[in-house]
């Protein structure tokens, strides 16, 4: 929600008020967190003109809604004080709304905030309280295949199938899907609203023995696969195809391809997720069954279809096959996007990425715009208490900012605003506004250079290449070198504690601090050096190693030689697949801007040795 230009004009008065310390906005934070509502009271009160002060208000607004007081939010939403907290709170009231059952109090609330300001949870309550209240709801999507949905989406697919929207059979999927996943309870608040009674929950049940069987593919797929064979009598048409088609996708991620396809040939093909649909895919694909994945291709559903992936991996099929015809259109809208596929795509037309033509700098008139903006001094208030204290809560609550103050705006706006960014060394907010741009892009900020001069010396020193370095830290850390992954990975190149430390011994360093940047950096990079004498010097397995492992890496190449495209496609775990797809991609972009000769994607991604 945007304030209107007089509301955002009070906002940017001077404070009237003495400045909320960094010292108060932590104890607010903490009394917060402890649920201590007479401390959040008196920090919240006087200071309600500083750029910061609205935190403790809405955090009291917020721990006063979960105590069943909304008048707080009320009392927030209606002053004029902070664009970005009225929008969150607004989502948190509907959510708390959805958890109480209040209807028509949502249906009242709601319209306050734009369709693309509404959190998910949030759209999903208001088509609920839609439902119960007999008006008109949006179309049945495809989120009842997901079996990890929000409360609020959880309840609106059961609202759905309650009144008949979602079909008896994507009902029974939904349910099959639950179970298969492990999600009883929500499978059996589905079975109560669906009126199904207790045939899912039977332990002599056909349905049960279709979950056993699927469960038993977890860890035995073969056994399972021969078990299911073996009970097809005792298994009505679409439990066997749910069944089939769950084993199939198993029998794909452990790279079993053949066994895969045969699966899915027996699976019911309206049962499949999309995660199903895609392995299918990958299966022909690894197998290098041209005209298999051609026929798929044709089958997919249109939203799966229309993904770049398999627009490129379609016309790759048709090539294969001599239809260039068919398959020069697709490259050529592929081409456009600027991404794995689209560097792909160009490569298949015969053209290689160019540098972008130099764009002028942002006008006055825009920087002037965006440092007076609201949101975005907001952000950079965050981002300045963040460093001044060592606390990252609060660079996590200025990214969050400064990706709502980034919606909605133009392409140079975005441009004026990654320099902002950059020129602060907010490396990864600067690549967060260049990536946004619709139709000018500027790709020196969206791929920047911080610290060349040390990665450049240990690039050098270990014959690594540059641009591959830069790649992997881009993706790794955007740059931020006091990033924290949630498994403990530290710094730029985000070096597992266990992993730095082996390092640091074969190096010879006795002591080392893993988030100094140029420590980091050599010991990032001695670590690529390694995986890559130990992975044939192929850096796409390299990429795979740094991820997941070189174990990982290693089982997953082919007992023959694999193109590095096909078999960067059919890593099992998505995280890895997307992270070496990513990686290799960013290595090209800035292989163009060092002026590397011989720079393309397919040469980078080379070919996979037999295992």
């Amino acid at each position: 929600m945007r304030l209107p230009h007089p509301l955002l004009a009070l906002v940017l008065l001077p404070c009237l008020a003495h400045a909320i310390s960094d010292g108060q906005l932590q104890a607010a934070r903490d009394a917060y967190r402890k649920n201590d509502l007479t401390q959040l009271a008196s920090l919240a009160a006087g200071n309600d003109r500083d750029t910061l002060a609205a935190w403790p208000v809405y955090w009291q607004a917020r721990r006063a809604m979960d105590s069943g007081d909304d008048n707080p939010a009320r009392a927030f939403i209606a002053t004029p004080r902070n664009a970005f907290l009225q929008e969150r709170l607004l989502n948190d009231w509907i959510q708390a709304m959805g958890k109480r059952g209040d209807w028509d109090g949502i249906l009242q609330l709601t319209p306050a905030l734009a369709p693309e300001a509404r959190d998910t949870d949030s759209s999903c309550y208001y088509d609920v309280a839609t439902l119960n209240r007999r008006q008109s709801s949006s179309a049945v999507g495809k989120q009842w295949q997901n079996v990890r949905l929000s409360d609020g989406c959880a309840r609106l697919t059961e609202e759905q199938a309650a009144r008949g929207l979602l079909s008896p059979a994507q009902t029974e999927v939904r349910m099959r899907l639950l179970l298969a996943g492990g999600y009883s309870t929500v499978a059996r608040r589905l079975s109560a609203a669906a009126n199904l009674g207790d045939r899912f929950f039977n332990a002599a049940g056909a349905e049960q023995l279709a979950q056993q069987l699927v469960s038993r593919g977890k860890t035995d797929p073969v056994g399972a696969l021969e078990r299911t064979a073996a009970s097809e009598a005792l298994l009505n048409k679409a439990q066997l195809g749910f069944v089939y088609g769950q084993l199939a996708l198993r029998q794909a991620q452990r790279l079993n391809m053949a066994q895969a396809i045969d699966a899915y040939e027996r699976a019911d093909s309206a049962q499949l997720t999309e995660e199903q649909w895609e392995w299918w895919l990958r299966a022909a694909l690894r197998l290098q069954d041209w005209p298999r994945l051609e026929v798929l291709t044709r089958k997919l559903p249109e939203e799966i279809a229309a993904k770049p992936a398999w627009q490129y991996w379609r016309a790759r099929s048709l090539l294969a096959m001599n239809r260039g015809n068919e398959a020069t259109p697709m490259l050529i809208k592929t081409s456009f996007e600027h991404n794995y596929y689209g560097l792909l795509a160009k490569e298949e037309l015969g053209t290689v990425l160019e540098a972008a033509p130099e764009r002028s700098p942002t006008s006055s008139a825009v920087r002037r715009q965006l440092q007076a903006d609201a949101g975005i001094q907001q952000a950079l208030a965050l981002f300045e208490l963040s460093a001044r204290t060592g606390q990252p809560e609060w660079r996590e609550d200025g990214r969050r900012v400064w990706r709502w103050a980034m919606r909605g705006r133009s392409d140079e706006q975005l441009l004026g605003a990654a320099e902002i960014a950059l020129e602060r060394q907010l490396y990864d907010m600067a690549i967060y506004a260049a990536e946004r741009t619709v139709r000018t892009h500027d790709f020196a900020l969206r791929f920047v250079t911080p610290y060349r001069d040390i990665t450049r010396r240990y690039a050098s020193q270990l014959e690594v290449d540059e641009a591959w370095i830069y790649g992997l830290i881009r993706q790794e850390s955007r740059f931020l070198n006091v990033a924290r992954s949630g498994v403990g990975a530290s710094g730029l190149m985000q070096l597992m504690p266990a992993t730095a430390k082996w390092a640091a011994g074969k190096m010879g360093m006795k002591s080392f601090q893993v988030t100094d940047v140029d420590t980091n950096i050599r010991l990032g990079t001695w670590y690529m050096r390694h995986v890559l004498d130990s992975l044939s010097n192929q850096p796409v397995l390299a990429t795979a190693a740094y991820n997941a492992g070189p174990g990982r890496a290693r089982g997953w190449q082919a007992a023959a030689p694999l193109e590095g495209a096909i078999y960067a496609e059919t890593i099992p775990f998505s995280e890895t697949r997307d992270y070496v797809q990513k990686v290799m991609t960013n290595a090209v972009y800035y292989a163009g801007a060092f002026h590397q000769p011989g720079n393309t994607l397919k040469a980078r991604l080379g070919t996979i040795p037999a295992r």
